[in-house]
């Protein structure tokens, strides 16, 4: 049994299933667990997810938790055997809609980071009405502008380049291995280069990551997102309206990636944002997932409490 088999073995002796959900020529994998009003759970990368294991376990008695592997990810299905530009936010948003269409929930709250909270943003934009709340951790938006490539921040970002060649997906994957190095290097590095986060499931990483196709469907997102990305640096990204969706964010004070006090703009891009400062690094539900808890039960509780009483 590999590292990943026995991970997903354990998930599913404590009652995580996972199914595979058809839509419009796309086979989404999808974990879920618990009973109750239903949380949308996304990942960012390098994860899958496995990753929400922890926060699921927690949440089940009072939410029916929902976590789909992103397009390219995981056990969803690769649409090109190649380099993919077109998994942009928005088609990563129009296939959660599609997720949630076929599970049969018209409202929902949504929980990501990451990737996740690029997703989450589109998703508010496009239909606001069907997102009960989000919970955002350690956000990339637009108001990081040109403070995210700044000469000092570049050693931190250069894989967002790297990822875009049409070799790498190919070198990161040519051993165990390098694949190993490679991704070890991003789950601890950004956990505050602390092992022990990740330690127990590095090697259900890798078997996740050698997966045909995996690494280049990871890879697909930095090379969807570049224009948009190039645009915030340059501050030639057109302005959208500001998000209405009720919005908590959790940022990790250690987080190398996205400097909490970037946080700053948050106002000019969401209407009431509030936020808490926790001892993380990037990865605030994997570091700690009680807290992502304690934070998504008084969060959301508090706004399906608030429309069961309209």
């Amino acid at each position: 049994m590999t590292a990943l088999e026995k991970a997903f073995a354990e998930a599913a002796a404590a009652g995580i299933t996972q199914q595979k959900i058809d839509i419009g020529g796309l086979r989404v994998n999808v974990a879920r667990f618990g009973k109750g009003a239903p949380l949308l759970l996304l990942h960012g990368w390098p994860e899958f997810w496995l990753v929400w294991r922890p926060l699921m376990l927690r949440l089940g008695d009072s939410f029916e938790l929902i976590a789909p592997d992103l397009r390219g990810c995981g056990d969803t299905g690769k649409p090109t055997p190649g380099p993919d530009a077109s998994a942009t936010a928005e088609r990563h948003a129009l296939d959660m809609f599609a997720v949630m269409d076929a599970l049969g929930h018209d409202r929902f709250g949504v929980i990501g980071g990451d990737l996740g909270a690029y997703v989450m943003q589109a998703m508010s934009h496009r239909q606001p009405q069907r997102l009960t709340g989000t919970l955002y951790l350690c956000t990339p938006y637009p108001g990081l502008g040109h403070r995210y490539g700044q000469p000092g921040h570049l050693i931190e970002v250069w894989y967002q380049y790297f990822q875009q060649l049409p070799w790498a997906a190919q070198l990161v994957g040519s051993s165990r291995e390098s694949c190993r190095l490679y991704f070890r290097h991003f789950l601890d590095h950004w956990s505050g280069d602390d092992p022990a986060v990740f330690g127990d499931l590095l090697e259900a990483y890798v078997d996740n990551f050698m997966k045909p196709g995996n690494i280049q469907g990871g890879f697909d997102w930095y090379l969807s997102s570049a224009p948009n990305r190039r645009r915030w640096l340059e501050g030639k990204l057109p302005p959208q309206p500001r998000i209405d969706v009720p919005s908590r964010f959790l940022w990790g004070r250690r987080d190398p990636l996205i400097a909490p006090e970037w946080s700053d703009r948050l106002g000019d891009h969401w209407s009431e944002p509030s936020i808490r400062f926790v001892d993380t690094g990037h990865y605030v539900h994997a570091e700690a997932p009680g807290i992502v808890a304690e934070e998504a039960s008084g969060f959301f509780g508090k706004l399906i409490n608030r429309k069961g009483a309209r």
